[in-house]
């Protein structure tokens, strides 16, 4: 993808800046695990899913995703979009040189020539663009979503990049403004279930896991989130053979510190996990920032 390809696609988004971390993401790669190939797709697949639901895009249509704003990009052909996830201050430049804000979750229309700029969200990690048509990237293995762990999918966009929007789908969107709530700011409580290895741990090692919050580290990514608190102590030595992993695993290394497995996690994995984090929940989890505090919490308990 070049600027030069420009000419190519009636319909794309230009990249003038990717911003810190911009990658293309739909729902991700099912039923290829048994290959050794993760699903990946959107961290926040709910904001992903809403992105789509407003523009009438199938709610698998590919999206870019973008990691503490920063994205620049110019329409080519005139384009429906709309910003869901992390709510980013968003400017559009229109090509007579007005400029107008554009609004969150909400039907933004982009003219041809048009540029949009985010800034940085206030809250939250991950802002999702999506586009009415979708991003109509080349799919690998039934997807369109990068995975920075295999490095299956496209490149990440850099700029320069032409990313071009697929045929507008028949339905039209019937809302322009989705009221939903921002992510949160402060401790964040996810809800878990004792985890397939529980039993490699003591007997206060989970209460000990919900007993305090744990902070979010910088060393986080798409693969996992790195966290920072109570030591979870091991009841047995020694290492297990390699085992499936799901998005939402806690997997506890030597050190007693967790790692809690978002989009791009392995498929496979050595070290116990004491508990998986609902799924509903890896969603919020995928818009914690770093210095942010998370709480575990079994599910079903009232604390």
């Amino acid at each position: 993808m070049s600027e030069q390809a420009v000419s190519g696609p009636r319909r794309a988004l230009v990249v003038l800046a990717p911003g810190p971390l911009t990658t293309v993401q739909d729902l991700g790669r099912r039923r290829h695990s048994h290959l050794g190939v993760g699903r990946s797709g959107a961290a926040d697949r709910s904001a992903l899913r809403l992105a789509n639901r407003l523009l009438a895009n199938p709610e698998n249509a590919a999206c870019l995703e973008i990691t503490l704003g920063g994205l620049k990009v110019r329409a080519v052909g005139d384009l429906l979009v709309t910003l869901t996830g992390a709510p980013c201050p968003a400017t559009v430049t229109l090509p007579d040189g007005r400029t107008r804000g554009a609004g969150h979750a909400s039907v933004e229309r982009l003219p041809d020539g048009a540029t949009l700029r985010l800034g940085v969200p206030p809250r939250g990690l991950r802002t999702y663009l999506a586009v009415r048509g979708g991003i109509d990237v080349p799919e690998v293995l039934g997807s369109r979503s990068t995975d920075l762990l295999s490095g299956l999918g496209p490149e990440r966009p850099a700029p320069g990049s032409v990313l071009p929007v697929g045929p507008a789908p028949a339905a039209f969107p019937v809302t322009d403004f989705a009221p939903v709530p921002e992510p949160e700011a402060g401790v964040l409580v996810l809800d878990v279930i004792p985890g397939p290895r529980h039993d490699w741990f003591t007997p206060g090692a989970l209460a000990a896991l919900c007993a305090e919050p744990y902070e979010v580290t910088p060393h986080s990514d798409r693969v996992g989130m790195r966290l920072r608190g109570p030591r979870l102590e091991r009841a047995r030595d020694g290492e297990l053979p390699s085992e499936g992993m799901v998005p939402g695993a806690l997997q506890v290394p030597p050190s007693g510190q967790p790692t809690l497995f978002l989009a791009d996690h392995p498929v496979t994995g050595g070290y116990p996990v004491i508990a998986v984090v609902r799924d509903h929940y890896v969603d919020r989890a995928a818009q914690a920032r770093p210095g942010q505090h998370v709480r575990f919490r079994v599910a079903g308990a009232t604390r």
